[in-house]
């Protein structure tokens, strides 16, 4: 399978969802964060959203991998785009743009950006369809999880996942 980067607001769904096992299931030893992204989870926690910690759990657990900017493109390709972005989107575009890797990420203005540079793209919602389809979790539980990321704060383009699978 692939490699997935995460931005933290998808990785971020599923951790204060309790739906980390899920990724694991997925993506497992294909899930990778940037260090940007590790930073704005760490804030997240600080500030008190302690489910957040299942994602430093997972990179120590070495199912997710985090990553830096490695090349002279990729620094190249972060530093043009974190003019318009957040730190957390430029680097896992720039990281998923020139690995050939996909991007999880739910924020539009990333998304259009990663679209513009031809970069596979999924996000929360995809991730729990891809979930259901592939008999990691049934629908009901993925509704579950859903439930508890709108409550949460996740602004879903859906309110079921039943409609879509």
């Amino acid at each position: 399978m692939p490699e997935i980067v995460f931005d933290s607001c998808v990785v971020s769904n599923f951790a204060l969802s309790g739906a980390l096992p899920v990724l694991e299931k997925m993506y497992r030893g294909d899930a990778i964060i940037t260090e940007f992204i590790s930073a704005e989870i760490l804030r997240g926690i600080q500030a008190g959203h302690t489910a957040l910690a299942g994602i430093p759990e997972a990179v120590r657990a070495g199912w997710m991998k985090e990553t830096g900017l490695r090349s002279s493109k990729e620094k190249a390709l972060f530093s043009a785009l974190s003019i318009s972005l957040g730190l957390g989107e430029a680097s896992s575009i720039a990281v998923a743009k020139c690995r050939g890797f996909r991007l999880a990420s739910d924020d539009r203005v990333a998304r259009a950006e990663a679209g513009r540079l031809a970069v596979l793209l999924t996000g929360t919602v995809g991730i729990l369809v891809k979930a259901v389809r592939s008999g990691v979790c049934n629908t009901g539980t993925a509704e579950v999880h859903l439930n508890k990321m709108i409550a949460a704060g996740f602004f879903s383009p859906v309110q079921s996942i039943q409609n879509i699978v």
